[in-house]
């Protein structure tokens, strides 16, 4: 089982970005953190890397649920949504899958949850 989903598309970064952002909108997720790896390696290494910013998305309906139903999985949240440039310049765009990773949490309801926020998040991958 793949950890998660991605698209390459054609595009430039900051573009994607805000494409990403506004279709996670539209399938109800929010952005809480936006991490730039590639700034922030630079600041605390001194090495360049390429641009990748990781997305912290949450679905509050669906983080209430689970949050209701499991009181640990905050230790797995927010879903992750990551935003990369290839060596070819094309952009990788990837969201974590929750039932991966949360497959070692034996709990019926967390999984249906799951579900509903890997549909969510594939959604958010496919329509770019």
């Amino acid at each position: 089982m793949s950890y998660y989903v991605n698209k390459v598309i054609s595009t430039d970064f900051d573009s994607a970005i805000e494409q990403v952002t506004a279709k996670l909108k539209s399938e109800g997720f929010g952005v809480l953190t936006e991490i730039d790896v590639q700034k922030t390696l630079k600041e605390k290494i001194d090495v360049d890397f390429r641009k990748y910013k990781i997305l912290g998305a949450c679905n509050p309906p669906n983080a209430y649920k689970a949050l209701s139903n499991e009181p640990y999985i905050g230790l797995m949240l927010p879903c992750n949504v990551v935003v990369q440039e290839t060596d070819d310049g094309k952009i990788d765009v990837s969201a974590v899958d929750p039932q991966a990773s949360m497959q070692a949490v034996k709990n019926p309801e967390l999984a249906k949850i799951a579900g509903d926020i890997k549909s969510k998040l594939e959604q958010v991958i496919n329509s770019l």
